[in-house]
């Protein structure tokens, strides 16, 4: 969802008009068109600012739920290697992929 979907939703659900944003937000109506424009991207403030004055808050977002999981064993592991292993150790992954790229370019993978 866009900033601007965001906007025009919170302001179509609280059953106001561009104009009557516009003077809760002391602007234009033409000003409030282009912040519900899918293309306009408004500083967090302005847009929280906006949310508000349609009575709603925005929430924050968590990144920490969508971001996957890192296995910090496996991190200790490889720094606990010498370069010269970390160095095999990747020269002998990336020998592995090139042996595998051209299996996925022939079944239509990017």
């Amino acid at each position: 969802m866009t900033p601007g979907t965001l906007i025009k939703d919170a302001r179509e659900n609280a059953g106001l008009t561009q104009a009557e944003l516009a003077r809760r937000l002391d602007t234009t109506q033409s000003a409030v068109a282009r912040l519900e424009s899918p293309r306009s991207n408004p500083r967090i403030g302005t847009l929280e600012r906006a949310i508000a004055a349609t009575g709603r808050e925005l929430e924050p977002l968590s990144f920490r739920a969508t971001a996957p999981q890192v296995d910090e064993t496996m991190t200790a592991s490889n720094l606990r290697k010498s370069s010269a292993e970390r160095l095999r150790y990747f020269a002998a992954a990336y020998n592995n992929l090139r042996r595998l790229a051209p299996t996925v370019r022939e079944r239509g993978g990017s």
